[in-house]
């Protein structure tokens, strides 16, 4: 009996930036009886690699032909941020090497990066480990059940809770103060640098850098979610992938308003409580109307990362054939 040849796909990090797909494709590959390997640059790819995925970034033209006998595919999981984004996307859509494929994060993306060469490609968006599902508490609710109503919000530790890079947390520090002031609490997940830490309002608390596994029990400490994202482009048109981690634990979501999340909110049908621009409205969004609002958490079950990864095209590419996904949401 024939058997098929095994696929060994390579992925190059290209920087330090925090990449949870990662182990979402090779637990995914693993799973359809392949393999893959990490690489935090690609000199460690040796030159008779199949396939080779790169997390743009950059991409070297010297590895690029030293590799020249891979499948490459190019991923931006993000256009360039400031300071000069517009250049640094210029830079890369007239410069970077040609691949066999592409991936964007959405719709808005691509346009930004503006090939335009035939090289195949498809959208691919941030999805959601199965361990923040398995904490959520209450279960979401059916969505067939269109009229049934948004669970109560339990008891907790603290009254919001902010997940992600601390550092762009700086902008929002007078919205943080009007979190205090209004007598709520706020627990903030993930490593504080000391300069934001001594910034901060007395009724917040910090966790410091906690395992990826833990993450969502930290996450229930909390009665609602703090989705806040500096209203530039591209942070305004990329998906939060705090607020799905949110809403994958059954969190009801506060954010700041910007284009992104009122896609999110109408195409998942939730109900979040967007926070208006002026700041002498916060300490009244964060007083009664803060237990007031009625929440719908959007039901991002989809986004499960095996479900979503499975949808991809590329595998036919590749020659991997992927089999039933057991155990998804």
């Amino acid at each position: 009996m024939l058997t098929k040849p095994t696929v060994q796909v390579h992925f190059v990090r290209n920087g330090p930036a925090y990449l949870p797909e990662l182990d979402a494709y090779v637990s995914f590959i693993t799973s359809q009886g392949h393999s893959a390997l990490l690489h935090d640059t690609s000199a460690s790819v040796p030159a008779h690699a199949q396939v080779v995925w790169w997390m743009c970034g950059r991409v070297p033209s010297a590895e690029a032909r030293r590799l020249k006998h891979a499948f490459h595919i190019h991923e931006y999981a993000s256009a360039s941020v400031p300071p000069h984004a517009w250049l640094k996307d210029f830079v890369k859509h007239w410069t970077q090497p040609k691949p066999d494929y592409r991936f964007f994060q959405n719709g808005w993306v691509r346009e930004r990066l503006g090939f335009n060469d035939g090289v195949p490609h498809a959208l691919r968006d941030m999805g959601v480990a199965q361990i923040f599902f398995d904490a959520a508490a209450p279960a979401l609710p059916d969505p067939s059940y269109a009229d049934e109503a948004p669970a109560r919000i339990p008891p907790n530790e603290f009254d919001l809770v902010y997940l992600g890079e601390m550092n762009r947390l700086q902008p929002f520090l007078p919205l943080l103060q009007a979190i205090h002031d209004a007598g709520r609490t706020l627990l903030l997940v993930g490593d504080v640098p000391e300069t934001l830490r001594t910034q901060l309002p007395a009724s917040v608390s910090c966790t410091g850098r906690v395992p990826h596994a833990d993450v969502p029990r930290q996450l229930r400490r909390a009665r609602l979610g703090l989705n806040l994202v500096s209203d530039l482009e591209p942070y305004n048109q990329q998906t939060s992938t705090k607020l799905l981690e949110y809403c994958a634990v059954g969190l009801p979501v506060v954010s700041n308003d910007y284009a992104w999340v009122r896609y999110f909110a109408t195409h998942y049908q939730g109900n979040l409580h967007l926070l208006r621009e002026e700041p002498t409205s916060w300490q009244l969004s964060f007083g009664e109307a803060l237990d007031a609002y009625p929440y719908v958490v959007p039901d991002v079950r989809a986004l499960v990362w095996p479900r979503l990864l499975a949808a991809l095209p590329i595998w036919k590419h590749l020659q991997i054939t992927t089999t039933a996904i057991k155990g998804m949401q």
